[in-house]
């Protein structure tokens, strides 16, 4: 067993998981496994710049894993940076202060790397059993398409985010028509440009990642509290995935805070992430999604072990 610690920065969140990895059984035994919304995209795609506040955030987030990584011993750590910190002007300043905190420099990696990350991270667990799968990892500033059997086949990232398309469109609450017009308008064309690369249609299991994807599953399973073990491998049906959208569409934000599995940093940005979802169902013309909790973070512990 190594001993590893990865750290999935993003648009909307920052995540830590320390764990114990066995390449030789493919075993992945988590230790601590964290999540904190830090926003770090904030107003990124208006301003061109991270700002100070959500800096100021995310470095307070790093200090609280630096503690976690310190008490488990783990020798080995990864932190890799995504959507946000790429589209930023002063990135220079969120690369020193994680390295001043962590020791490490963040890795800005690029669209293409996330997606092999999350393709490893979701379906090390599924591979084996035949047949390709169309992964598809929901984040706050972008969206990774990625295909692949026991390899990854063809991937891309484009800029749609449950964060971008929010802070980019949507004034009201609940949004207005124009509002969703425009939000869709934008998914459609970056389905499009998606499907340049990757192919959206055909005999293919749909795997969904991230917070938007595993909150519309808890959500569709009716779950009173979030349960990680009862939404890994779930299968919410393209029917379930609709409703779901089209409830949080009209619900304004006391109603979607009052929800029990909706986490608080996700009460502004779930719609734009439903709507996301409901997009690549329809365009895929899948019956069903498999929910995973497994994803990028996932793919970089093992890129350690």
């Amino acid at each position: 067993m190594t001993r590893v610690a990865a750290i999935d920065c993003g648009t909307n969140s920052i995540r830590l998981l320390i764990a114990d990895a066995d390449p030789a059984t493919g075993e992945l035994v988590d230790l601590d496994r964290r999540m904190t919304i830090v926003r770090l995209g904030q107003d990124v795609d208006r301003t061109g710049r991270l700002a100070p506040e959500a800096l100021e955030r995310t470095f307070a987030a790093c200090k609280e894993y630096a503690e976690a990584i310190k008490a488990h011993g783990a020798k080995h750590l990864r932190f890799v940076a995504t959507s946000a910190s790429r589209d930023a002007e002063n990135r220079d300043a969120f690369v020193s202060g994680v390295l001043d905190i962590l020791g490490v420099e963040p890795e800005v990696i690029t669209g293409d790397q996330e997606a092999e990350f999350s393709f490893t991270g979701a379906t090390k667990e599924l591979t084996g059993q035949g047949g390709e799968y169309l992964v598809v990892d929901i984040g706050g500033g972008s969206t990774e398409f990625v295909v692949g059997g026991e390899h990854v086949s063809a991937a891309r990232s484009v800029d749609i985010g449950c964060v971008r398309l929010t802070e980019r469109h949507v004034r009201h609450d609940p949004p207005t028509l124009g509002e969703i017009t425009a939000v869709r308008a934008d998914i459609a064309d970056a389905l499009d440009l998606a499907a340049e690369t990757v192919p959206l249609t055909g005999d293919r299991t749909l795997v969904g990642l991230a917070g938007s994807v595993t909150t519309i599953a808890a959500i569709a399973l009716g779950l009173d509290t979030y349960d990680s073990s009862a939404i890994h491998h779930s299968r919410i049906t393209a029917g379930q995935v609709a409703e779901v959208a089209g409830s949080l569409l009209s619900a304004t934000h006391e109603e979607r805070a009052a929800i029990p599995v909706m986490h608080p940093g996700r009460v502004d940005v779930i719609v734009a992430g439903a709507m996301i979802l409901h997009a690549v169902m329809q365009r895929t013309g899948a019956s069903e999604v498999v929910v995973s909790e497994h994803d990028i973070l996932d793919g970089i512990a093992w890129s350690l072990a």
